[in-house]
């Protein structure tokens, strides 16, 4: 058997929860998983998969103007009346599915 040495990563337990049910249906342990991904980035010479930002980038209060608060306000006050809504306990649903909160 070759050598080995450790890896330590902190992870979010939601995220470590999810990769695990995915990986015990597939039958591989985490850790062939991890240095299945080491070895992809050592052949690619880089991260295995394509990264990009994503195309909506949650607004952050502090860095709005009055007006362009203003105008989001507006936007969020439309969709109220043209009835474009979801209830509180699906928008959780979604970030559970989603996002494992």
């Amino acid at each position: 058997m070759a050598r080995t040495a450790n890896v330590f990563a902190r992870v979010e337990p939601g995220i470590k929860e999810q990769a695990e049910k995915v990986l015990d249906e597939l039958g591989i342990p985490m850790s062939n998983a991890v240095g299945m991904f080491l070895r992809q980035v050592v052949l690619q010479r880089g991260i295995p998969f394509e990264m990009k930002l994503p195309e909506r980038v949650p607004l952050a209060y502090g860095s709005l103007s009055k007006e362009q608060f203003d105008m989001e306000i507006g936007k969020g006050m439309a969709d109220i009346d043209a009835g474009r809504t979801i209830s509180a306990a699906d928008l959780r649903a979604e970030m559970k599915r989603d996002f494992g909160v």
